[in-house]
């Protein structure tokens, strides 16, 4: 067994230890980072030949950014923007949970409570009926040793034939557990549609109804749906669109609704409900507050309750924990038919991304981890009051910023960073490590500056008569400002 109660972890938010900063959004250095973010994040969509994208950047109570890019469908040249509406699939585990732990603390259920004690049809057939049985906690960690999936072939297009609760139940007693409970990470979508069972069996109320009114409407989340919003398609829904096969075009797949499997994999939702979503978790914790969901029940469900034997997967209480360098992070991903979304929060910082996209192959949780990666330490050196001012902007620079073709296929974004100029070659799968910094050493006239500070080659900018960059020269070759590419805001 892996469980923690008590232990705190790297991962863990201590009780008061957070505050609600404020980021003058007019900083330079987060006005430079949120350019960035922006420049960094089209061309990935382009190049990926992902139909659209959008996101949102948070900081404590403030939308630092959101918008989108590409078409929400294709065939209508619907813009992509942050109240487009996609699918967030697996993202519906986390306001599952929350509903389980509500009910928790109202002293309808406890953790250690077996999935059986709830619901009376749960007749699975255990594979090892002497060890523990499968609890409540066990399936919102996904610990609980069941199969990932309800016995039905929803995953196969092109109907993707999601089954309703009676056809659940019905499967129910053929199907059989993968693992000893406790012992082992499996993801189960089983699970976290037994967790909305639950919720619906104790609440009294259907599971939708009761999410509605103690979540969703209490926190405004008017755009998000725990099923997928049939009266939304042609409209605000973005549609959903397959993978790149040997035919480098995209077809859409067909409008689903997850029925049975809703509490774990239904929902849909937009960048600036789930911006929303982040910021009444900070504000919680920070307030120590009783939102919703007491902010201890809060913490709990971020600290990792489950580690796998072989120490890579850590599972929080419905959320997904996880390192990435030296830092700690919650939140969870959403992969559906057509759809790939993230939502990803670092608490400690009060700083959150999001990212939608209707691709079924884009990669939301990348999006948005290097989204964090390019926005947070601005932000948080735009935070304290001591940290040294950032450079003023020079003015002279804007006539060079812009996206130009790269040597050998690609672009590479030229953009104001750090005071300076700087080049960062697109695509880029880690754009803060790719950065390039130039220093001006003449009229039009830079040299790249080395990691150890000295100088390197010589970039030379040829203006056009209306006094903007038209091409830039290094090593003898001539790279033209791109006019297909958007130009940086």
């Amino acid at each position: 067994m892996r469980r923690f109660r008590r232990l705190i972890v790297a991962l863990s938010i201590p009780a008061g230890a957070l505050a609600q900063p404020t980021t003058p959004a007019a900083d330079s250095r987060v006005t430079e980072a949120l350019t960035l973010a922006r420049i960094w994040l089209e061309a990935e969509r382009a190049y990926a030949k992902i139909p659209g994208v959008s996101a949102a950047v948070v900081s404590g109570q403030q939308v630092l950014w959101s918008g989108g890019f590409g078409f929400a469908d294709v065939a209508r040249e619907t813009p992509a923007t942050s109240s487009t509406i996609y699918s967030i699939c697996s993202i519906s585990k986390l306001f599952t949970s929350i509903a389980t732990m509500q009910l928790r603390d109202a002293g309808k259920l406890r953790l250690d409570d077996p999935v059986s004690k709830h619901l009376p049809w749960f007749t699975i057939k255990q594979a090892y009926p002497q060890r523990e049985p499968i609890t409540v906690e066990g399936i919102l960690t996904h610990a609980s040793g069941l199969p990932r999936e309800s016995d039905w072939p929803y995953w196969t297009g092109p109907e993707f034939p999601f089954p309703t609760h009676e056809q659940i139940v019905a499967k129910i007693n053929a199907q059989e557990t993968l693992y000893p409970a406790e012992q082992y990470f499996q993801y189960s979508n089983l699970g976290l549609s037994l967790a909305g069972e639950i919720v619906a069996a104790e609440s009294g109320m259907p599971y939708a109804d009761y999410v509605k009114k103690n979540i969703l409407q209490p926190l405004g989340l008017a755009s998000t749906t725990p099923e997928m919003p049939a009266d939304e398609r042609g409209k605000r829904l973005a549609t959903g669109y397959g993978k790149l096969g040997r035919n480098p075009a995209r077809s859409p797949l067909a409008f689903f609704q997850a029925r049975g499997i809703a509490p774990a994999a239904g929902y849909a939702s937009t960048p600036d409900d789930l911006a929303r979503f982040a910021m009444w978790q900070f504000r919680n914790l920070s307030a120590n507050g009783r939102e919703v969901l007491a902010a201890n029940t809060l913490r709990e469900m971020h600290r990792p309750h489950f580690v796998d034997p072989n120490g890579t997967t850590m599972y929080g209480l419905g959320f997904s924990t996880w390192r990435s360098g030296e830092k700690g992070f919650v939140g969870h991903g959403g992969s559906c038919p057509g759809y790939q979304t993230y939502l990803l929060l670092r608490p400690e910082e009060s700083i959150a991304t999001v990212t939608m996209t209707n691709a079924v192959d884009a990669n939301a949780r990348n999006l948005a981890q290097r989204m964090y990666d390019i926005v947070a330490p601005a932000v948080l050196a735009a935070r304290k009051d001591t940290a040294s001012k950032p450079k003023p902007r020079d003015t002279t620079l804007a006539a060079y910023t812009g996206t130009y073709e790269g040597t050998f296929g690609g672009e590479v974004a030229v953009f104001q960073w750090e005071g300076a100029l700087a080049l960062l070659s697109l695509p880029n799968d880690d754009p803060i490590r790719a950065i390039a910094k130039l220093r001006k050493t003449g009229e039009h006239t830079f040299r790249r500056v080395r990691p150890d500070g000295e100088l390197g080659e010589t970039i030379r900018f040829e203006l056009a008569p209306n006094g903007r960059a038209a091409a830039y020269w290094i090593f003898s070759n001539r790279l033209s400002r791109s006019v297909s590419a958007p130009q940086a805001p």
